[in-house]
């Protein structure tokens, strides 16, 4: 049995920067990782060239480099509602006559308008992944991503594809921006109103729910300086906040602007000040670089850090919370500190994170060259996997981590990137190929030996040095690959078994 490894020492407690001369190709390689979804090794490269304040300024101020406009006629906004109002008491007349004709027939094509907004989404699910894996601008997605794991919104219950798409480039155009900003934006968000039924809140009968997780997960925290009493005040705020078809209106006649008391204040506040006055308590900047350490630094839980890592931890965090603080909201100049500072680069926080279904697959692409193959098959493992897009299994979002893994998904994430790596998929019966080869062997940059080829792949897949002693077992099976066509495939069927390490599952 290996011996436990040795105890890592305790990352820098706070954002000092890292050494410039510290920043080699595997500190590239983890900046690209985390503040994206990976970089080939040209890539790797030229961050190494350009050193870390320029490499840091490129991934996060990414304004300048190219992407393609997202437009909104990229969808059908007119899907929903499903029958015109007209349509919708003839239905309604119908039934109270009875007459079985004209309800067959209107059922018909709501049934039918419903399926196309239904593909419409499946749509957009292969739209998103397809962006994330060609993007200039990695962070913008990731960002976008985290975004819609902590607004979390589910398309089932929207039953509107478009409001999702409307979301979706809501959390892009505000991915770095002012959070205080993008709280005001959600909350005349459609597809938020009509998920936690602000729609249907009322002066005189409030609906409870946005106010609810605007305080306890969008802002402040559960249980973070807050009462039932801020929640039922804030409710009250927010109602005549709703939507008409697919555009957020204001209806005055369903607020409620009687005096109301938030957090010790009193005033007639309506939903914005509702939301200021929440983002105006010391918790939230705490509360949400909490969330950003754990999505881009480490996602160990507390109690199973050690008491210096959980200071270390605690300290950053704080550190990110004032730089929050100071910088009136603006999320970019957290991301480009924390990015440079000698606690993201330090070991222990390295191979410290699960990578995400989502991460997985895009990573796979990006990191490693493979094709694409079928969009549909990559977002259908995304969902065997846990991570179905625009459908968070709950308002909380995706736990993360840890809840990556179990035995069946574990089977799903090793057959996906043999998927990519080979284009060759589990059936029933069979292997499927999409017919499209991958060159492993450009990967290996002409490494003479089978050591030097594993330790090549290694240092291009991995977020961390593997195992010794699965090192050494690849080094053994690359040297066995002695005939002439296994030798024509020793780079990709080294790389097949890298992938199925358990390290390949960290970021």
């Amino acid at each position: 049995m290996a011996a436990a490894p040795e105890p890592r020492p305790a990352p820098p407690a706070d954002l000092r920067p890292l050494p410039a001369n510290r920043f080699d190709a595997a500190a590239a390689r983890h900046l690209l990782s985390r503040a994206g979804f990976g970089g080939t090794p040209a890539q790797v490269d030229a961050l190494v060239a350009m050193g870390l304040d320029k490499a840091v300024d490129l991934v996060v101020n990414y304004g300048s480099q190219p992407q393609a406009e997202v437009s909104p006629d990229d969808f059908d906004r007119e899907l929903v509602p499903y029958l015109s109002p007209d349509e919708r008491q003839q239905l309604v007349r119908a039934r109270r006559e009875r007459d079985e004709a004209t309800v067959e027939r209107l059922e018909r094509a709501e049934n039918q308008a419903r399926a196309q907004d239904r593909q419409q989404l499946v749509e957009l699910r292969k739209w998103w992944l397809a962006r994330m894996v060609e993007t200039a601008r990695p962070l913008e997605e990731k960002m976008t991503l985290f975004w819609h794991g902590h607004f979390a919104t589910g398309g089932r219950t929207v039953e509107d594809s478009w409001k999702m798409f409307q979301q979706n480039h809501l959390f892009r155009t505000h991915a770095t921006g002012n959070f205080a900003t993008l709280v005001l934006n959600v909350i005349r968000d459609p597809a938020m109103i009509r998920y936690l039924d602000n729609n249907q809140s009322r002066r005189g009968r409030p609906n409870e729910n946005l106010a609810r997780e605007l305080l306890e997960l969008f802002i402040l925290g559960e249980g973070s300086g807050y009462t039932e009493q801020d929640i039922k005040e804030g409710a009250r705020a927010l109602t005549g906040y709703t939507f008409q078809d697919e555009d957020f209106v204001f209806q005055q006649q369903n607020h409620d602007g009687g005096p109301k008391v938030i957090f010790g204040k009193k005033g007639n506040w309506n939903g914005d000040d509702f939301a200021r006055l929440a983002l105006s308590q010391k918790a939230c900047s705490t509360f949400i670089c909490g969330k950003l350490h754990r999505f881009f630094v480490n996602d160990t839980p507390d109690t199973d850090l050690p008491a210096t890592h959980r200071a270390a931890r605690a300290r950053a965090i704080e550190a990110m919370a004032a730089e929050l603080r100071d910088g009136q909201y603006e999320v970019a100049p957290v991301l480009a500190k924390l990015f440079r500072s000698a606690h993201f680069h330090d070991d222990a926080n390295r191979a410290a994170l699960i990578k995400s279904p989502v991460q997985l697959v895009v990573q796979t692409v990006r990191q490693l060259g493979t094709p694409v193959r079928q969009l549909s098959s990559l977002v259908a493992a995304c969902d065997l996997m846990g991570q179905n897009l625009f459908e968070p299994p709950n308002v909380k979002g995706w736990d993360g981590g840890r809840a990556w893994i179990n035995t069946s998904t574990l089977f799903v994430r090793q057959n996906v990137a043999i998927y990519l790596l080979t284009g060759k998929r589990p059936d029933i019966y069979d292997w499927e190929n999409d017919g499209a080869r991958f060159d492993a062997d450009a990967l290996a940059a002409g490494a003479a030996t089978p050591e030097a080829l594993v330790d090549r792949l290694l240092a291009v897949a991995l977020a961390a040095p593997a195992h010794p002693a699965r090192r050494d077992e690849l080094v053994r099976f690359a040297a066995a690959q002695t005939s002439p066509a296994a030798r024509t495939e020793r780079a990709l069927s080294t790389l097949a078994l890298i992938t199925a390490l358990p390290e390949y599952q960290l970021a």
